[in-house]
């Protein structure tokens, strides 16, 4: 045995211990006398250095405490560091002669002969030699491998990034600093994690895991349940019933200045009229072209097909209420779907559903909401929107004058569902009449239900509701429009720099060449906020489109939420001023089972003419108590222009209440007693299980199409939005399309011969007590 270890020694070997370290040759500064002639001196040191290393090296033998690598930097820190004076690593020998170092004479010394003990050494290790094999004494360490791993790999790291700095540079350097930093910020967090884990009130069982998670989903709902409320600016209902009785809001643009409430001021109005609707001269007035652009995606081909079968083409949606009027007045009237560039799988179909129907219209963009869509169709719409002409000639009023009027174009394919007139002009005609330019263009939602004879006939009457107001002096007109514009970004967010000298370059204030062009500026919707109209539906006139389209201001402000992108390009017209923002707040609601601020049940003219008498007393009321409050001596008078609020019996709906889920209001209803009960202000909205009104009750009593227009053709909603489900879909067009003119209760009262007739007597005794318990009802106020 001990001769196969021999083959593996380099030196002699000793009776050193294992911690017994070898120090190398080159670094003992000894002479050739010192190292052949062993003295007595040396004699006794060898007996020193013999009980010396009895005793064991703490420095080698010294091992760290069990560390990760998380904390490998940290024990890096806090671990002890060899001391470069050679006299702590080998204590001074008593007898060592003057000038000689210590490590001369240990007891791994080759110049000593001492006897070697009987055990082997270690081998040395495989990057050491006796010999330095560096030329500078900066680069060699003679005691390198007395330290620790982790602060020999330490040193190490710290030579080799002083190397790279060198090499590399200062940029470098800070690129390493970075990611270092970034290490050490893992690292931190990871450390961080696992006390957290480690902490006692950290779950461990399964059954306070499941407990946390679930403490922290309900903690997660109600927190984003408390943003949604707080982020929410609609949190009251709207006062929707003075809406259809007081004048709504008709001229310039609204003041920035004025409150977003505001709408009841003093001194309170109660000798006003309510204009009727249509007008007495509708009849004489030409229809007006009117451009539907109803926005939808390529995945809603149910709800394309919803429109094309429902209010695209339906009788009473096209021709109105009772006999209607043939389709004339949506003679001009045509509806395309409006979308970008379907995706890859949607292509095709896409492509089959415009060779089939003719009805879309792919815009040159991805498809988007808030991104341009709107801009890039009213860009599309000045350039490519088409209407059939006027039909006949027997109209006292008829658009013509206007610079658009003299733009002519073929007949395009037409679709299943455009007006009757031009199919009949393209079917008798060998060569049909050319289409023009529309006098409105109408960006609508797919989720919005549109009766297009109501939505034509109140545009007609904007057409010709004079068109150009007196033109006030260019210097009034500069100053009015620059104190009404609110602060303009770009998409960039860049502020809108505006030039309002004569010799400015924007569009919004420069020279206008068509000053004195007769062309109608109207801006239609439904108001909100006294800000902007609200994206279901809004109308521009065909003026308006084409400055939209070509404004350089407005191309770099298409990005947003489309109604209010919109309405800034508004206030931004050279002709802001003139732009008649015609608001109608009445006719234009949500759905009764969405449950919104805009939200109440299906509305006819019969119920507004009796919401209308309410209000009217109401606002007495309120006249007189405010009256009173401003006498009083003790009460502050209410200055006049101030905000009044309007009671809060105006918001309130007879089928549904804000914030609330829809409960019909009789459990088991059939379909057809469904839909009455969401029609607003009905006998059937009224049952109650516990009442003495029963379903069959109210449905013989109902209103027929005819009584609840009272006798017009026109003057009933105009759009039911927020139609989010097919069903509510479904339910709004059997609401507002279908129903008997005249139902059998009232044919019967009109076949009875004379009033005193005992069939006579009967039916009026009936009708008489139906009429007086829904008048007790809608006094109570019920709601659900």
């Amino acid at each position: 045995m001990s001769d196969h270890c021999d083959l593996f020694q380099t030196a002699p070997p000793t009776h050193a211990s294992e911690a017994t370290v070898t120090a190398p040759q080159d670094l003992h500064p000894l002479d050739d006398a010192s190292q052949s002639a062993p003295s007595a001196a040396s004699q006794h040191e060898h007996t020193s250095d013999a009980q010396f290393s009895a005793q064991p090296n703490p420095l080698v033998e010294f091992s760290p405490p069990y560390a990760d690598e998380d904390d490998e930097d940290d024990f890096n820190v806090c671990a002890p560091r060899p001391s470069t004076d050679r006299s702590m690593l080998y204590p001074v020998r008593h007898g060592t002669p003057q000038g000689y170092a210590p490590s001369a004479f240990s007891v791994s010394s080759s110049a000593t002969n001492t006897p070697l003990a009987s055990r082997t050494a270690s081998p040395q290790p495989f990057d050491y030699s006796g010999a330095s094999s560096c030329d500078s004494d900066s680069d060699s360490e003679p005691d390198a491998h007395l330290l620790p791993r982790a602060l020999r790999r330490r040193e190490g790291h710290a030579r080799h990034r002083r190397w790279w700095s060198l090499s590399f540079g200062s940029a470098d350097g800070r690129r390493y600093r970075r990611w270092r930093d970034a290490i050490w910020g893992m690292r931190t967090c990871r450390r961080v994690a696992r006390r957290c884990v480690r902490h006692p009130l950290f779950p461990k069982t399964p059954v306070t895991i499941l407990l946390t998670l679930l403490f922290l989903t309900i903690f997660g709902v109600s927190l984003t349940f408390l943003l949604i409320y707080i982020l929410n600016p609609d949190k009251d209902p709207l006062p929707w019933r003075g809406y259809c009785t007081l004048p709504q809001y008709s001229g310039g643009p609204p003041p920035l200045l004025t409150s977003t409430t505001s709408w009841l001021q003093t001194p309170i109005q109660t000798n006003f009229t309510v204009p009727p609707f249509p007008p007495p001269e509708f009849d004489t007035l030409a229809p007006a072209g009117v451009f539907v652009g109803v926005f939808t995606i390529d995945t809603a081909v149910e709800r394309r097909m919803y429109v094309r079968s429902t209010w695209a083409q339906h009788v009473r949606s096209r021709e109105g209420a009772g006999d209607g009027d043939g389709g004339v007045g949506t003679s001009r009237t045509i509806v395309r779907f409006i979308m970008g560039q379907p995706r890859k799988e949607w292509e095709r179909q896409v492509q089959l559903e415009m060779d089939t129907y003719n009805d879309i219209v792919v815009l040159p963009m991805q498809e988007n909401m808030n991104q341009g869509k709107s801009h890039a169709y009213f860009a599309w719409a000045a350039n490519n929107s088409w209407v059939p002409p006027v039909y006949h000639d027997d109209y006292a009023k008829k658009p013509e004058g206007f610079s658009y009027t003299n733009a002519t174009n073929p007949p395009p394919p037409l679709a299943s569902h455009d007006p009757a007139l031009a199919h009949q002009d393209q079917l008798t005609n060998a060569s049909p009449r050319e289409w023009v330019r529309p006098d409105f263009v109408v960006k609508a939602d797919d989720d919005a239900f549109v009766m297009l004879a109501e939505l034509e006939g109140r545009l007609r009457v904007q057409l010709y509701n004079d068109p150009l107001p007196p033109r006030p002096p260019p210097s009034v007109r500069k100053q009015s429009t620059a104190r009404q514009l609110p602060p303009l970004l770009r998409d960039d967010g860049q502020p809108v720099t505006l030039d309002v000298t004569p010799s400015g370059s924007s569009s919004m204030f420069a020279a206008d060449p068509t000053e004195a062009n007769p062309d109608p500026l109207v801006f239609w919707g439904y108001l909100i906020k006294n800000r902007f109209m609200g994206g279901e539906m809004y109308a521009l006139s065909f003026a308006l489109v084409d400055w939209v389209a070509n404004d350089p201001v407005v191309k770099t402000m298409t990005h947003g939420a489309e109604d209010k992108q919109t309405s800034k390009w508004i206030r931004m017209h050279p002709r802001a001023d003139q732009v008649r923002w015609a608001s109608e707040r009445c006719w234009i609601y949500d759905h009764p089972r969405a449950g919104t601020v805009y939200s109440h049940g299906f509305l006819f003219p019969s119920e507004v003419q009796r919401v209308q008498d309410v209000v009217r007393h109401d606002l007495e009321q309120l006249a007189q108590q405010t009256a009173r409050e401003a006498s009083a001596p003790d009460a502050r008078a209410v200055p006049p222009g101030r905000d009044v609020p309007a009671p809060e019996r105006w918001a309130r709906s007879t089928v549904s209440t804000f914030g609330t889920r829809y409960v019909p209001p009789y459990p088991g209803l059939s379909l057809e007693h469904s839909v009455e009960g969401l029609v607003e202000g009905s006998q059937m909205s009224l049952v109650r299980e516990d009442g003495a009104l029963t379903p069959g009750y109210a449905w013989r009593y109902r209103e027929g199409r005819r009584k609840r227009y009272a006798g017009q053709r026109l003057g009933g909603t105009v759009v039911v939005h927020f139609i989010k489900k097919n069903m509510w879909f479904l339910e709004t067009a059997a609401a507002l399309l279908h129903g008997e003119d005249v139902t059998a209760e009232e044919r019967g009262l009109e076949q009875a011969h004379a009033p005193d007739s005992p069939r006579g007597l009967e039916d009026q005794d009936e009708g008489a007590g139906a009429r007086t318990l829904v008048r007790r009802r809608r006094g109570g106020g019920a709601q659900h």
